[in-house]
């Protein structure tokens, strides 16, 4: 299996956080991309690394980033040599290809042939993630059924639907939609599904369906990458595996929120997400 951390956005809202702030506390944090945001001990980026390195759950990690932040990345990158960094070559928020575009991206410019893990490169879990029980849930569907996808979900709060894409499962956890930010009396089900996925080697050609498909639609449609999931779910199984939460980084408040937990509150950091 191999990783792909989608590192190309702009964060243009935790920037503008930063920029807006005049103590003077965050100016430390100015041009640089959420995920290589320090969190706790090292950046955010670098914890996946060392998970995924230490669980020997992928053979290959690959970051997709943009033009304006590859230097950086590549530098970054320069303590890992199993990682590699590739640019989506875009240069400003207006240009971006979006999450999708960028897996494929990644997915071509490689050669990638085999089963995808997909992360987002501004997400953490909580300490009940784990990579082995991600792996473990994969194969047990991929006996069941080659082409089977995983996804992820936790519980979010009534109020909280309208900032995510919500699941709607069966009862064997297949996924059997996924509505986008729906309003809580537009669906009974609480499933937000973070940016984390493990997609079959069966379903990568779908991608470029995909994106045919979407190709007049504005970028929207294509940098979030749970549309794709949401048509995904029509045309290949897809499952969850259930986790307690997680850590969005958006803006500078729940960047704050995020350093304090690793800083202050995390049990076991040898052993987080492994």
């Amino acid at each position: 299996m191999k990783a792909v951390i989608l590192a190309a956005g702009y964060g243009t809202r935790l920037q503008r956080d930063v920029s807006s702030d005049s103590s003077g506390r965050f100016a430390h944090l100015v041009g640089v991309p959420k995920p290589l945001l320090p969190v706790g001990q090292c950046p955010l980026i670098t914890r996946w690394i060392l998970a995924l390195s230490r669980s020997g759950t992928v053979d290959g990690i690959y970051v997709v980033t943009n033009a304006v932040y590859q230097a950086a990345f590549e530098e970054w990158a320069a303590q890992f040599p199993g990682v590699r960094v590739l640019s989506d070559r875009t240069r400003s928020n207006e240009e971006r290809l979006g999450a999708v575009a960028g897996l494929q991206l990644a997915v071509k410019h490689f050669h990638i042939q085999d089963h995808v893990l997909v992360v987002g490169g501004d997400t953490l879990f909580k300490e009940d993630f784990s990579l082995a029980k991600v792996t473990e849930k994969v194969s047990q569907l991929q006996v069941r059924r080659e082409d089977s996808c995983l996804v992820l979900s936790y519980q979010c709060r009534d109020e909280e639907t309208q900032k995510y894409g919500i699941l709607e499962v069966d009862d064997d956890l297949r996924v059997l939609c996924m509505k986008e930010k729906p309003r809580p009396s537009e669906t009974e089900s609480r499933r937000a599904c973070p940016c984390f996925y493990v997609f079959s080697k069966r379903s990568l050609p779908l991608l470029d369906a995909f994106l045919e498909e979407k190709k007049g639609a504005p970028v929207e449609v294509k940098d979030a990458p749970g549309t794709f999931v949401s048509w995904l779910v029509l045309r290949k199984p897809v499952y969850v595996h259930e986790i307690s939460g997680r850590f969005d980084v958006g803006n500078l408040q729940s960047y704050l929120e995020c350093d304090l937990y690793f800083k202050e509150k995390l049990q076991d950091d040898k052993s987080y997400m492994i």
